[in-house]
């Protein structure tokens, strides 16, 4: 594993031999290795990193449909709890579906989940969404969600989903897909929502998928 922690809380790249800078979200160069060097993952690294500062605030995208399969919703609870244990905020459609399984993950773990909602009543949001937005521009929000994440990840999903995917494309935004997500192009797939979570941390850690 190529991550590690020094002793005064820096990360650091052991290929490269870089560290990273929280306030500038880059990796800069590193003249020595220090001792007394801790392993992460990926995910560990960035959950470690929010505790110490929370420095990410942009959210992270879950894009699928209101019908899903018992195994898309699986997926979606567990991603959504795996985004907030890393300290990020989860945004969505903010209706039910893959949206509410990912909300629940959320609430479950005390995170934090924004539905950007299609209607102009907020009581449309499913139970766990934590900040209902009431856009009142229907489907044309799927722009600005996707516009408004750091990356998104697409679980199942179909009309409306590859809407939101090619947006996040042409948005230059990495999406990631699970459980049946539309293939095209330019995505990249996930065998679970551990691998998607590490997907995400290093986006979040501005590191080569």
């Amino acid at each position: 594993m190529s991550l590690v922690f020094d002793s005064e809380n820096n990360l650091i790249d052991l290929r490269s031999a870089r560290i990273f800078s929280p306030e500038t979200q880059v990796w800069e160069e590193l003249g020595f290795i220090p001792d007394e060097l801790v392993p992460v993952s990926e995910t560990d690294a960035v959950t470690r990193l929010q505790q110490q500062g929370g420095w990410c605030r942009v959210p992270v995208g879950i894009l699928g449909g209101r019908k899903a399969s018992e195994e898309q919703l699986a997926d979606a609870l567990e991603l959504g709890t795996l985004i907030v244990r890393m300290g990020l905020t989860l945004i969505c459609g903010g209706r039910q579906g893959v949206m509410e399984a990912a909300c629940k993950g959320a609430a479950d773990a005390g995170g934090i989940s924004v539905g950007l909602l299609p209607d102009e009543n907020s009581d449309t949001a499913n139970p766990y969404v934590t900040i209902p937005l009431a856009t009142g521009i229907g489907l044309a929000r799927n722009a600005i969600l996707t516009r408004a994440a750091l990356c998104l990840v697409a679980i199942g999903g179909g009309y409306g989903t590859l809407s939101e995917i090619a947006f996040g494309m042409q948005f230059e935004k990495k999406v990631f897909g699970l459980s049946g997500a539309p293939n095209i192009p330019g995505m990249l797939p996930c065998r679970s929502p551990k691998e998607a979570a590490a997907r995400i941390a290093r986006v979040v850690l501005n590191l080569p998928q």
